[in-house]
């Protein structure tokens, strides 16, 4: 599935709710499901500055394509963790860079995300685009 692909998935799912209050526990749900993060990764070179939750994010190299692993201390920060993993997990570093996060708006997540909630969304966005690039160079 190209990231494309996973973004027009990913609304599609969101289109079965009637209302936010349903698509926050969706989100919350999401998080839930988050592969274990081991301690060990907790660190200041994986903790995600700007966010209003403790966030971590690990990545790792293997055959061309970034993996990314993630947490948080909070229940809708880790399942917007888990939106984002949706699109930009186990891709190439060149399909990273090349995907914007059209999904945001068309999910209405700018609008209904508190303003600290929004700018650690946009963290943890900077964040996988920076280790793209820095792993396509």
């Amino acid at each position: 599935m190209t990231p494309h692909e996973a973004q027009a998935e990913l609304l599609d799912e969101f289109d079965i709710f009637d209302n936010w209050m349903d698509r926050y526990q969706y989100i919350i749900d999401m998080g839930k499901q988050l592969p274990t993060f081991p301690e060990e990764w907790k660190g200041a070179d994986t903790k995600i500055e700007g966010c209003q939750s403790n966030v971590w994010m690990h990545h790792e190299l293997r055959e061309g394509r970034i993996h990314f692993y993630a947490t948080s201390d909070a229940a809708i920060v880790s399942g917007l963790i888990a939106v984002l993993m949706r699109i930009y997990d186990d891709r190439t570093p060149e399909e990273i860079v090349a995907t914007q996060p059209t999904f945001l708006r068309a999910l209405g997540l700018d609008k209904h995300l508190s303003p600290t909630r929004s700018n650690g969304l946009h963290a943890m966005l900077g964040r996988i685009y920076q280790v793209a690039e820095n792993e396509a160079a």
